[in-house]
C-alpha cells in the first residue's frame, strides 16, 4: 500500500472544497486562523511517517487533549474514575448543560466539556494546577517522542477571558458534589490543558500508544487503550460521533482547533488538521480527508 501516494490524492481533493467551514469564532485567539490551513501525518505500525501539507505548523489541539488527560487520569485513579463520569454518548452539543442538570452532575462523558471539566478536577486532586500540566506535558511530549511541544499562553487568556459557559458548567457540577477544587483552579488547568499547541506531525506520533503495534510506545494498558478507543469512537466527535464512526470506522477524537487524532488499531495514528468547522464543532474537511484515507487504505475497526 502507498500510503504517500493516498495521502498526495487526499490532499489534492480537498483542495478542491470550495466549503472549507467555519473557525472557532468564540475563542478570540482561534478566530484569527487561516481556515486555508490543511495538514494531514500518518504513522505506520512499521514506525514511518508520511506526511502532506502543513504538517509542520504548530496549531492549538484544543478537545484532542481530552484523549491525553483521560489516559492520566486511569492512570492516576483506576476505575474509580467512572463514579464521576459516564461511558455514554451524549447526543448533544459539547458545552450542552441540559443534560447535567436531568443526570443530576454526572456527565455522560468524558469528551464532553462537563466530563472533560471532571477529568481534570479528579487528577488535580492530588496535584497542584501547575503539576498536574508539567505532567500533562510529558505525558503527551513521551508519546510523541518530541520535547517541543508547549501551552499557547495567549490561547489560554483567551480561553479564560470567554469560557462563561465552561464557568457554568463547573459551577453546576460543583453545586451537584461533582467538582472538588474550586471552579477557578479547576478550569484555569483545564484551559490550559485545552491550550496544548502542536503540530500534525507530532500529534500523530503522540497517537501511537494507542495503536497497539510492536515497537510503539507503552504508556498505559492494553486494556485501558482498547476502552480509550471505545470511547473516542462512540464520544469523540460529541453529537457528530455517530457519524463519524459510520463514515470513518475508526476510533477518532477532535478539537475545535480543527484537529482530529485517529487510530487504525494495528496499523496507524492518524492526524488531520483543517480549522473550519461543521455544525457540531468538528474540523469539516479534516472528517472528509480522514474518511477518504480510511476507505482508500481499507481500515475500519468493522472488518
Amino acid at each position: 500500500m502507498d500510503i504517500a501516494a493516498i495521502l498526495r490524492e487526499v490532499r489534492e481533493s480537498v483542495g478542491r472544497s470550495a466549503d472549507r467551514g467555519a473557525v472557532a469564532n468564540y475563542i478570540p485567539e482561534l478566530a484569527g486562523v487561516d481556515p486555508g490551513h490543511f495538514a494531514m501525518s500518518v504513522v505506520l505500525a512499521d514506525g514511518s511517517q508520511h506526511s502532506v501539507g502543513d504538517a509542520g505548523v504548530p496549531f492549538s489541539i484544543q478537545s484532542v487533549s481530552k484523549v491525553f488527560a483521560l489516559a492520566l487520569a486511569l492512570g492516576r485513579l483506576g476505575d474509580r474514575l467512572w463514579d464521576r463520569v459516564g461511558r455514554e454518548p451524549s447526543g448533544l452539543a459539547f458545552n450542552s448543560i441540559l443534560q447535567l442538570e436531568h443526570e443530576k452532575g454526572i456527565p455522560r462523558n468524558p469528551f464532553i466539556n462537563a466530563g472533560a471539566i471532571v477529568v481534570t478536577d479528579a487528577v488535580l486532586a492530588t496535584h497542584a494546577p501547575r503539576e498536574y500540566l508539567g505532567e500533562l506535558l510529558g505525558f503527551i511530549r513521551t508519546a510523541a517522542g518530541d520535547d517541543d511541544i508547549h501551552i499557547n499562553q495567549a490561547v489560554a487568556r483567551s480561553e479564560t477571558e470567554t469560557g462563561h459557559r465552561n464557568f457554568a458548567l463547573a459551577h453546576y457540577l460543583r453545586a451537584f458534589g461533582n467538582l472538588t477544587n474550586p471552579p477557578e483552579l479547576t478550569l484555569g488547568s483545564y484551559f490550559h490543558q485545552c491550550a496544548v499547541e502542536m503540530t500534525c506531525d507530532q500529534l500523530a506520533r503522540a497517537g501511537r500508544f494507542l495503536m497497539e503495534a510492536p515497537g510503539m510506545p507503552r504508556l498505559v494498558s492494553p486494556d485501558r487503550v482498547r476502552r480509550i478507543n471505545a470511547l473516542m469512537l462512540t464520544c469523540g466527535h460529541y453529537d457528530g460521533s455517530g457519524e463519524f464512526a459510520f463514515r470513518v470506522g475508526l476510533p477518532g477524537k477532535s478539537g475545535v482547533g480543527g484537529g482530529i487524532l485517529t487510530i487504525a488499531p494495528g496499523r496507524a495514528a492518524i492526524a488531520v488538521w483543517s480549522p473550519g468547522l461543521n455544525a457540531q464543532g468538528n474540523s469539516k474537511l479534516g472528517t472528509e480527508a480522514v474518511e477518504m484515507l480510511a476507505r482508500r487504505a481499507g481500515w475500519s475497526v468493522f472488518g
